[in-house]
Parts: structure tokens; C-alpha cells; sequence
């Protein structure tokens, strides 16, 4: 194991503060550590001699980060280079794996952590060499700074270039798709086809023909030959959605077919090879549903050579102003409106909110407050109690006497509010209070919180007629 003493450890970031708690932390650690602004002096010292471990920011003045790691990368290919960048998105992650970072730190960072990934590298001289496709779309949606998601991050980085096998853990509503397509568009098979099969929404019965096909006539109904999954993702990458709910019978031919690269349609003589990258998903405990006999061991184990498990929103609270921010801006392009931005106290209780239902349910209720908020700023007050808005104490007709009178007073300015209102409302609820007594006045008032021959003052103020020719407390 490498030891600090003697190694030299350069960082170069514009950022005076980062050098300096940088420099103090890894001379403390024992490590001989020099630091640049920019990229360019730095390239200039380097003729003279070489670090063990660089560290380097993205966004520098001059040449920035990822083109100093691809120079670097060519001239000096072990040198373990760590990227650190406060911009920590899916894309800059990508980025720099594929151009031969050793690691990838977002900022803000604990400095132990940054000390201890030097540590790391220091230890480990050789790197893997990766290809970078050429024109990787971005994925929009699958955003966060959230430690949780820069491991996701990290995980597709590194997978950049490769066709293994992952399999993808996290409740329902994570983002598991979003991160199976950030896979294949990030991979050697960008090019050709991307197949998503989600297995739970298909009968068992029907999902042995949607995977493998089947020939003409193998069933009933069967009248002509289909092409499955694996034949239309031939080439590409074929998404498993839910692979938990498979029953054993088909686990076993996709054992084979991972195993092989071949199988049969159904009804079929003749094997088809393929090759097809799988990735799976599921939000079972698939270890436990192997102890318990419901999924094959070995299957498993074929499945599970790389995981990568997606948080649940309520453990990545930070992501959800940006999540909102960009799912309310995706939900007034396609309504054809105009964006709403959201409250600081509205904010707040979205962001506390737990979000059983994880990014999925953020997203709908983009969609659904979009529609609803009547302003273009969304309110507390327009919050539903489901996603943790408050439940009002006043009384539900309120609101309607609010709009009454908002509608009288933009009929005419000077309308005697109180005039009309008052007498309107006590004739409404004299009548209710006789109506639920029976017309026995005298519970009616006690009901009205008046005295019986207030009650009949009342009515003949109020010039209720039909009421005024009752008497007594019949």
C-alpha cells in the first residue's frame, strides 16, 4: 500500500479557498502537495516533473478541466487524476470518466473524503482506458446533487463503454428506467435499439411469446409469426423491468438465454442467436425472494454482476427544488402554458413532503398544480392535503361567499356589501334551523342562539311572509 511520505499530490482550482484548505489537509496527511489556479502553469511545471495524484476543477479560466484530463490522459496515462466540480450532473460525471478520470468528486466535499480518495489513488497507479462514444445525448431528467444520485452518477460513468449486465434496485417511481437509458445511451450500443419491457404488466401466459416470439400457429390465435424483445433489441439493450414478478418457468429460459445467447420462439425448431445487453430492474429484495424459493439463485447471480441502487426522494430532499423547477417547466411546455415558479412557504412543505410515490408522483404533481394554482405562483394555500398542504379550520362555503363578493364588487365598485349579504344569510339559516326542528321555534332559536321572540322579530324584518303567518311553536 502506498504511503503518503515522498508522494506529491498537485491541485489546481481558481478557487483560492479550495487550494487552500486542499494544501492544508494533504500536508497534514503527510503528503507533498502543490497547488495552481490554472491549468496552464501547471502543464509548464509538469516538464520539469510529474505528480503521483492530481486533483483538478472543471471550470477554470483558460483551458478547463476535462481538456487538461484528455492532454494529460495522452502524455501521461497512469497518472491518477481526481475531477472535482461544483456543476455535478449526470453529464459531467460521464465526462470525465470517459475522459480517464480516476474518480469524480462534486463539491461541496468533506475533506476527509478528498483525502482519503487521494489516499486511494495513490495506491492504485493503473487506471482502466475507456471509449468515449461519440455524441452521448444528455438525459435531462435524470438530475440531482444529492450524494445518493452522484453515485448513480459515478456508477453509469464508469460503466461508459461497457456491456455488462446491471441490475437496478429502488422503490417504485426512483427513476430506474431513466437510469437504464442513461446506461445504454452512455455505452458502446448508443447506436442501435433500446427495449424497455416492463414484466409485471404482462400475463404470464403472454410474456414467454412478447420475450422470445413465436412462429405461425404455435397457439391459438398465433396467426402469424412475431418477433420478440430479444430479437428487436438485438444489437442494443433490452430493459427488464420488474424481473421479480417473472414466474420460475421463464427465469429458466432467460438463464439460458443469458447464459447462451440463444433461444427458441415459441413453437419454434430453430435457435436464434442474439446479443443483447440486459438490464434488469425491480424494487423486491430479489436476495431475500432467493432465500424464500421464489427466484432462481443463479439467475441472480447473472443478473447482479453490476447494481446500482436509485435512491428514494425523501432521502434526496435537496434534488426536489431543482426537480420541481424542472418538471413544472416540462409540464407548461406540454399544456401550452406558462411556467409557474412556487412560493418559499409552498417549497418548504413540498420539500418535508415524504413522497411515497418518489420522482413519479413529483412529476404528476407538477402536471396537476400546473392546472390547478389559479396565479403563476404557486401558494401554500394551493397545495392539496396528499402532497402536505395544510387542512383549513374554515368552514367550506367561505371561499364561495369570497367569490360572491369579488363578483358584486367588479359589477359595481360601491356595492353595499353587508347590506345584501346580511340579510340573505340570516333568512338561510333561520330557515335550516325550522327546517331541522320541525318549525318549533322555540329550539330553532336556541339552535340560532337567540331568544324565541327575537326569532320572531327576525322573521317579520326580514319580511318572511310564509313564516309570519305561523304561530306558536307548531
Amino acid at each position: 500500500m502506498a504511503t503518503a511520505k515522498g508522494l506529491r499530490v498537485w491541485v489546481v482550482d481558481d478557487d483560492q479557498s479550495v487550494r487552500w484548505v486542499l494544501d492544508k489537509a494533504l500536508r497534514q496527511a503527510g503528503y507533498d502537495c502543490r497547488v495552481f489556479d490554472r491549468a496552464e502553469p501547471l502543464l509548464a511545471a509538469i516538464g520539469d516533473e510529474a505528480p503521483d495524484v492530481l486533483l483538478t476543477d472543471v471550470r477554470m479560466p483558460g483551458m478547463d478541466g476535462l481538456h487538461l484530463l484528455k492532454r494529460l490522459n495522452a502524455e501521461l496515462p497512469e497518472l491518477p487524476i481526481i475531477v472535482m466540480t461544483a456543476h455535478s450532473d449526470l453529464d459531467s460525471a460521464v465526462s470525465a470518466y470517459q475522459g480517464g478520470a480516476f474518480e469524480y468528486l462534486p463539491k461541496p466535499f468533506d475533506i476527509d473524503d478528498a483525502v482519503d480518495l487521494v489516499r486511494k489513488a495513490a495506491g492504485q497507479r493503473a487506471k482502466e482506458e475507456v471509449e468515449r462514444p461519440s455524441a452521448a445525448p444528455q438525459i435531462p431528467s435524470l438530475i440531482g446533487q444529492a450524494p445518493a444520485m452522484q453515485e448513480v452518477f459515478r456508477s453509469i460513468g464508469r460503466l461508459a463503454g461497457s456491456s455488462m449486465t446491471v441490475l437496478i434496485t429502488g422503490e417504485s417511481g426512483t427513476g430506474k428506467e431513466l437510469v437504464a437509458r442513461a446506461l445504454h445511451e452512455h455505452s458502446p450500443r448508443a447506436d442501435r435499439a433500446f427495449v424497455a419491457l416492463n414484466t409485471s404488466a404482462i400475463a404470464s401466459e403472454l410474456l414467454e411469446s412478447e420475450l422470445f416470439g413465436h412462429e405461425k400457429g404455435a397457439f391459438t390465435g398465433a396467426d402469424a409469426r412475431r418477433v420478440g424483445r430479444f430479437e428487436q433489441a438485438n444489437g442494443g439493450t433490452l430493459f427488464l423491468d420488474e424481473i421479480g414478478d417473472m414466474s420460475p418457468a421463464l427465469q429458466t429460459r432467460l438463464l439460458r438465454v443469458l447464459a447462451e445467447s440463444e433461444f427458441y420462439r415459441v413453437g419454434g425448431q430453430t435457435s436464434i442467436k442474439v446479443d443483447v445487453r440486459v438490464i434488469a430492474a425491480t424494487h423486491q429484495d430479489l436476495a431475500q425472494a432467493v432465500r424464500l424459493g421464489r427466484f432462481r439463485e443463479d439467475l441472480y447471480h447473472r443478473l447482479n454482476v453490476i447494481r446500482i441502487d436509485t435512491p428514494p426522494l425523501r432521502q434526496r430532499r435537496e434534488d426536489i427544488p431543482v426537480l420541481l423547477k424542472h418538471y413544472l417547466n416540462q409540464a407548461a411546455h406540454e399544456l401550452d402554458t406558462d411556467t409557474k415558479a412556487i412560493d418559499p412557504a409552498a417549497l418548504t412543505a413540498l420539500t418535508n413532503y415524504d413522497w411515497p410515490g418518489n420522482v413519479r408522483q413529483l412529476v404528476n404533481a407538477a402536471r396537476r398544480l400546473t392546472v390547478t394554482a389559479p396565479g403563476n405562483v404557486i401558494t401554500a394555500d394551493d397545495l392539496p392535503q396528499e402532497l402536505g398542504g395544510q387542512v383549513s379550520n374554515e368552514p367550506d362555503w367561505l371561499p364561495l361567499l369570497g367569490a360572491w363578493a369579488e363578483r358584486r364588487l367588479n359589477l359595481d365598485a360601491e356595492a353595499p356589501l353587508l347590506e345584501e349579504a346580511l340579510p340573505a344569510f340570516e333568512k338561510m339559516l333561520i330557515r335550516t334551523a325550522l327546517a331541522h326542528c320541525g318549525g318549533h321555534r322555540q329550539r330553532a332559536a336556541r339552535l340560532l342562539g337567540w331568544g324565541r321572540n327575537t326569532l320572531t322579530r327576525k322573521i317579520r324584518s326580514l319580511k318572511m311572509d310564509d313564516l309570519s303567518r305561523v304561530s306558536g311553536d307548531e
